[in-house]
């Protein structure tokens, strides 16, 4: 079994949504990001279902822009959302909106929005297999995941590591929201 990457996937189920005829949503990126993503996936896929796109602001959603977003799923009701967000702030944003969008799946394909847009470069596939696409993107853009890299997934690793020596413990109920 291989790793299968977000842009990898995204391009896969793309060029089969023509086939199949599954609509697709943009949601992420900079402002002009999605819109110019879809430009290009409908000249790169003829028959591409791209029924829209949403640039949020980088806060969370308040009530009014919440309802006005659960209002375009309902009226274009895509198949896939495509979310680039980033983590963890597109996982938060789909366990918080999959139950109450219109939409069939989610997927968060982080920076895939800016990698085939051409502000972000893909890492090679040999910086892939080993683990190091983390490295490739660090290198591209030092000042913004600088502190993702050395002090979020640091903590990350020490809480793994408090869990695994039994000094710490979760109540996964409570992480989720499934009880």
């Amino acid at each position: 079994m291989d790793q299968v990457t977000g842009p990898e996937l995204m391009l896969k189920f793309c060029e089969m949504s023509c086939h199949k005829g599954y609509s697709n949503f943009f949601y992420g990126g900079r402002p002009g990001v999605a819109e110019q993503l879809k430009t290009s996936f409908t000249h790169r896929f003829p028959g591409l279902k791209v029924v829209g796109t949403y640039c949020p602001p980088f806060r969370p959603l308040n009530t009014e822009e919440q309802s006005e977003l659960r209002n375009l799923f309902a009226r274009l009701k895509p198949d896939i959302t495509w979310v680039g967000l980033g983590g963890p702030k597109q996982d938060l944003f789909m366990a918080e909106q999959l139950e109450k969008l219109d939409t069939t799946v989610m997927v968060g394909v982080g920076a895939v929005f800016d990698v085939y847009t051409g502000r972000i470069k893909d890492p090679p596939q040999w910086m892939k297999r080993a683990g190091l696409a983390w490295l490739h993107r660090l290198v591209q853009e030092p000042r913004r995941l600088w502190k993702r890299y050395l002090i979020t997934n640091t903590r990350f690793l020490g809480e793994i590591v408090l869990q695994l020596l039994k000094l710490r413990t979760y109540d996964l109920d409570v992480l989720t929201g499934y009880e």
